[in-house]
């Protein structure tokens, strides 16, 4: 096997993290970049990925920049015995693109799943949500629809350690 050495991989860490370049062969860009082969760093990332460094390679959007502005998260109070099957469910509808469970915070916030939806018009949002919602018979459950008012930075996971990308 091509191996790569300490400093290779420390480096093809960074530059994965910044994202896959966009060219035809990405992995032969980034070996060029660590002066390596291609059949390296794939070797490599498999190596990650059979170790559990990440379990998945995944794209980020950028919703704004592509016109989707009206971005929402629909909260649910769902019965706990149906939580895991209603969210199998929606999280196959069409127009949702995160839907994940998380523990209420009695008294205070008493939702436990999440479904995250991106729309260019505010009203098509709700016009989508309430359709889904009597699809799914849940009209009657307590839920809110929370519109973004501003987008954080978005980006990919990280596997370098901070002393490791500082000097970088």
């Amino acid at each position: 096997m091509n191996q790569l050495d300490n400093s290779q991989q420390i480096e093809l860490r960074r530059l994965l993290e910044r994202g896959l370049p966009l060219t035809p062969r990405p992995y032969q860009h980034l070996a060029e970049q660590i002066g390596a082969s291609e059949q390296a760093v794939l070797e490599q990332v498999r190596h990650w990925g059979e170790d559990g460094l990440f379990r998945r390679v995944g794209l980020v959007l950028h919703h704004r920049a592509l016109g989707f502005r009206a971005n929402a998260m629909l909260v649910m109070d769902i019965a706990d015995e149906r939580v895991d099957r209603i969210g199998e469910q929606l999280s196959r509808a069409p127009g949702i693109n995160l839907c994940y469970q998380r523990p209420r915070r009695l008294p205070y916030w008493p939702f436990n799943l999440f479904c995250m939806v991106h729309g260019r018009e505010r009203a098509a949002v709700q016009a989508h949500i309430a359709e889904l919602l009597a699809q799914h018979d849940l009209s009657e459950v307590p839920h809110r629809l929370l519109f973004s008012t501003r987008a954080f930075k978005q980006r990919g996971g990280r596997f370098t350690a901070t002393t490791e990308v500082a000097h970088g």
